[in-house]
């Protein structure tokens, strides 16, 4: 059980389905950064990278609306496949934001990585942490996960995780109660309400969703796996009120089918980190795939908005 963290740091932690290798050569070959770092929308640009005590990486982030912002990155220690530790986001005309402790720890041919943002003072960590949600920082760790998982298997998938003040038990009934899942899941502006639902293996749910202007769409999930309190398993696909399938109704190039992986880890007793895994399931063309792939942005903005009522929620407990 991970202690919480000083209220002047910031901890991340995840879980990699790769060796730590991978983990390692995905953080420090400037070609595999390039393909993750920063949040959605991002690109970056490597101009010198010396990766060793007293070494430097300058790079600029290119920002979605043209908007570059000059980086070096001042290393401290690193040990190779084990830990880094290094200064982030200064210049040579700025200060560091903060000090960032990075280790790599082999579970079972997987990869835990921690981080540790060090800042100044408390204050300074909380208007951190404000920043990174909103700038949508913590998709570069999920970007890493979708980079990693398509080198090893070739596979597009979606991540994205979210920490909530919750036991781990509590967050998993949000999942499982149709009751509360309904209240929460929809899309921002739209309401959900199940016409069947049942939910355990082998089971089935039919839902409407609606915006209360007119628009409306059904929707049905077999469910795979259900492992309390950690792992939830299902798919999903888009069908009319007779259950008779249909396509996305607003991109009908999207793939049929999709299949959502919940993993719950308990972080703390009364904190719980969730990670959705979301990917195409059965077959689907390579239009539909691309489709997948472009959409990823458009995915962030959906569940966050959905993990947003689900924090509400979880307030109110």
């Amino acid at each position: 059980m991970a202690a919480k963290s000083k209220s002047n740091e910031i901890k991340i932690t995840r879980i990699y389905n790769a060796p730590v290798k991978a983990v390692w050569d995905a953080w420090t070959d400037p070609d595999q950064v390039a393909k993750w770092w920063g949040p959605r929308g991002f690109t970056i640009t490597t101009h010198s990278k010396d990766l060793r005590p007293g070494g430097h990486w300058a790079y600029t982030m290119h920002g979605p609306d043209g908007t570059n912002w000059e980086n070096k990155t001042i290393y401290h220690e690193v040990v190779e496949r084990c830990r880094l530790v290094y200064d982030h986001g200064g210049n040579d005309d700025r200060p560091p934001l903060f000090r960032v402790t990075a280790t790599f720890q082999d579970v079972k041919g997987k990869t835990k990585l921690e981080m540790t943002m060090a800042l100044p003072t408390p204050e300074a960590a909380q208007e951190t942490k404000k920043f990174i949600k909103a700038a949508g920082g913590n998709s570069t760790w999920d970007r890493l996960a979708e980079y990693l998982e398509k080198e090893s298997t070739g596979h597009e998938t979606f991540v994205i995780n979210r920490s909530f003040e919750a036991p781990v038990d509590v967050v998993f009934e949000m999942w499982t109660n149709p009751e509360h899942f309904s209240k929460w899941i929809p899309p921002t502006g739209f309401t959900m309400k199940f016409l069947r639902a049942d939910i355990k293996p082998g089971g089935s749910t039919l839902c409407m969703m609606t915006d209360g202007k007119g628009v409306e769409f059904y929707s049905r999930a077999n469910y795979l796996e259900i492992h309390r309190p950690d792992r939830i398993v299902y798919t999903q696909q888009f069908c009319d009120k007779d259950e008779k399938p249909s396509r996305h109704p607003l991109a009908p190039t999207w793939p049929e089918s999709m299949k959502t992986t919940v993993l719950l880890t308990e972080e703390a007793p009364d904190e719980t980190r969730v990670t959705i895994t979301w990917e195409a399931h059965g077959t689907w063309t390579k239009e539909e795939l691309a489709t997948f792939v472009e959409g990823r942005a458009g995915m962030t903005q959906g569940w966050t908005g959905s993990f947003d009522k689900l924090e509400d929620l979880l307030a109110k407990k």
